[in-house]
């Protein structure tokens, strides 16, 4: 139920050993919010933070102990980045939600672009950033090893018939609140793979999901293992049809019942 209080944008930030990046980036979102363009708008901001070995949560507490916007959502344990945004996801009111990674590698005024297209197309319930749209402009790249990778694993997606987007990792996605209360409620999967469920759920449920550019400035710190995840993403992407299936399944028993 939508509450009068409730913001008009919630934006969620996973954070997993962040403690060199997360203050820069708690800095640019606070100058972020404060702008003009936002002085007549509401919103949140979630992090959400992994047990973390390095004081990340003691970081974020402490740059947003003075921020009535700000919020810190303790997690306790590392499950991984999909668990992190889940629990974020669920907890975040505002009218759209975005979740982003912690290094704000689209720019934060790419924000008020996907707000804009929000409000000029509400037949539009999820955005996607994509980096591989012909209009998006990469302006620091990922390592060829790892710009390849991302394409070969997109090119496995659509050879499975299981996603259509030419970019389903891009770690700056926008819900429409009902779209996202629906798709992560129903969202499992822990690790990097979680946002091709994300989008195989929000596709199976009905929802109109968009492409769109972004500006990109890739982060060298990623906490992606080049070997380890990519193949771990692979193994969960074979599966996650059938999850799906047995997800929608079992919820549409519980309606019935």
């Amino acid at each position: 139920m939508t509450g009068a209080s409730d913001p008009q944008v919630s934006i969620v930030v996973p954070a997993y050993n962040e403690s060199s990046r997360l203050p820069q980036s708690l800095r640019l979102l606070r100058e972020y919010f404060a702008g003009p363009s936002w002085s007549a708008r509401s919103f949140e901001v979630l992090v959400v933070v992994e047990h973390s070995k390095d004081g990340t949560l003691d970081l974020a507490r402490d740059a947003t102990a003075e921020q009535a916007n700000f919020h810190v959502i303790d997690n306790r344990v590392h499950r991984g980045k999909g668990y992190a945004v889940r629990s974020g996801m669920r907890e975040a009111r505002g009218e759209i939600v975005f979740f982003m990674d912690a290094d704000l590698s689209v720019p934060l005024e790419e924000i008020d672009r996907f707000v804009a297209h929000f409000d000029a197309h509400p037949e539009d319930q999820v955005l996607l950033g994509s980096r591989q749209h012909p209009q998006s402009r990469i302006e620091r790249r990922q390592t060829f090893l790892r710009q390849s990778m991302g394409r070969a694993f997109n090119r496995i997606l659509r050879s499975l018939s299981l996603l259509p987007f030419r970019d389903t990792q891009c770690g700056f996605k926008a819900f429409r609140r009902d779209a996202a209360r629906e798709i992560f409620a129903l969202q499992t999967i822990d690790g990097f793979a979680f946002d091709v469920e994300v989008l195989l759920l929000a596709q199976s449920l009905g929802f109109r999901i968009v492409e769109l550019p972004v500006r990109w400035l890739n982060s060298p710190e990623s906490k992606v293992h080049i070997v380890q995840d990519s193949l771990r993403m692979l193994a969960d992407a074979l599966t996650i049809r059938r999850r799906v299936t047995r997800i929608l399944h079992y919820r549409d028993l519980r309606k019935i019942g």
